[in-house]
This record gives C-alpha cells, structure tokens and sequence, in this order.
C-alpha cells in the first residue's frame, strides 16, 4: 500500500467470485471504519476507486485508489498487463468462461504441440478482437451482459489490441496454461475463444489471475484480510 497525504494506492489481491466494485466497496468500508476511529473528519469525502476491472471468476491484483489518486486511475488503465490462466479447448460457453455453462463440443484429436505453437504465433502484436457478448462495455447505453442474459446479442465491434507475449507453459490437452502480456483493454476470455478458433476447436476460459498491471506486482498486493489486519481493525 503506497501512502501519501490526502490519499493513497491499495494494491489489493481480488478474491474469486468477488467483483471489482465488491473490493472497492469493502475497501471503503474498511476504511470509514479506520477513519472515524481516529476521528478523521474528512472520512465523509472519502473516494475510492478502482483502475481496471477484473471479471468476478478472476483474480489478482486489482489497483484501488483513494483521495487525489482517484484522478489517477485513467493513467494506471492505460498501462500493460499480464495474466496468467487456464483455457480448455473442445468446448465453448457462452460467456467463453465458466459463468455459463458449455453449449458446444468440438473435436481435439487432431491438436498437436506443432498446432499450438502455430496458433500461438498468430495471437503476437496488433489483433482484431471482438468483445465478449458478457462483457461490461456499453451498447447504446446498457452494458452488454445485461442484454447477454436476457437473451439478446448485443452488437459489438472489433477493435485492435496488441499482445506483447504470449506463452504457452503447459499442454495436458484438454487444458492449456498460459501467460499474456497484452495493452489496455484486452479481453482474455475473448482470447481463449479465438485461440479455439485457431485450433479448429473450440476454447474457454477456467481459471484467470492478473499478475502485473504496469510496474505494480501481485507479490505486492495485500488480500482482503491482510488489509484489514494493516488498518489495526
């Protein structure tokens, strides 16, 4: 936890299940708690915010900002991150993780380690990718998992990201693990989708942590408890 006056930056490590807003909520309320036990009188303007969302079946560090480092966190989006994960191929859901349940199988048979590398080498540099239809951004207006879950497709358009690297660092078919640094922006449950695609298969995501968002660690992050425990509360 980077302190300063006036506000602070709280690497967090997100519990699974947990959304973003959840830990920012329960940061919040840590810290109101913290703040009036000391009589600070400014606990009533306190903001907190956080600088790029996890989904809930992810983990990892998650940058909460607090006070002036609010007007931060635009900066600490924009900046690269690294994951590491887990993807099955021969099965796709709907969701390309496991919020949703499978609703194809695909053959696998025909995947070697040749045929991995060679999809691999496809995901480097500037990519096309297309959004996940359970995904936050908005279209006209409503986030597109909202619509998702009423059954409608939302309308999305590709946009161009760029993977820095891409690793493949274990193959026990049907899962393969991985570690992508990629830019801002970059979905990897939409990444796991077209490296099944590349496959002649099909891919979804089963296990996702973010380890680095620009200089900042996950082995410096703190988790839940731990924050708490810092706090004295």
């Amino acid at each position: 936890m980077l302190q300063e006056p006036e506000g602070k930056i709280i690497l967090l490590n997100k519990p699974l299940r947990w959304t973003s807003f959840d830990a920012v909520n329960k940061v919040k309320g840590l810290l109101s708690m913290h703040m009036k036990r000391l009589n600070d009188p400014t606990v009533k303007k306190l903001k907190v915010g956080h600088a790029g969302t996890l989904d809930p079946l992810a983990t990892g560090l998650l940058i909460i900002c607090t006070g002036k480092f609010t007007k931060r966190i635009e900066e600490f989006q924009a900046q690269h991150k690294e994951y590491t994960g887990t993807m099955v191929v021969g099965a796709t859901t709907p969701s390309f993780d496991l919020e949703t349940a499978i609703d194809q199988e695909y053959p696998t048979d025909h995947i070697t380690l040749v045929e991995i590398e060679t999809a691999r080498l496809k995901f480097l540099g500037d990519i096309e990718q297309t959004p996940p239809n359970f995904s936050a951004i908005k279209v006209k207006g409503k986030r597109a998992y909202k619509l998702a879950r009423k059954g409608i497709t939302p309308e999305l358009k590709s946009a161009t990201k760029t993977i820095y690297s891409f690793e493949i660092t274990r193959v026990e078919l049907p899962q393969i693990d991985f570690k992508v640094s990629c830019s801002k922006g970059t979905y990897i449950r939409a990444l796991a989708r077209d490296f099944g695609i590349a496959l002649g298969s099909g891919a979804h995501l089963t296990k996702l942590c973010r380890t680095k968002i620009g200089t900042f660690d996950l082995s410096q992050a703190l988790t839940v408890p731990e924050f708490e425990t810092s706090l004295n509360l």
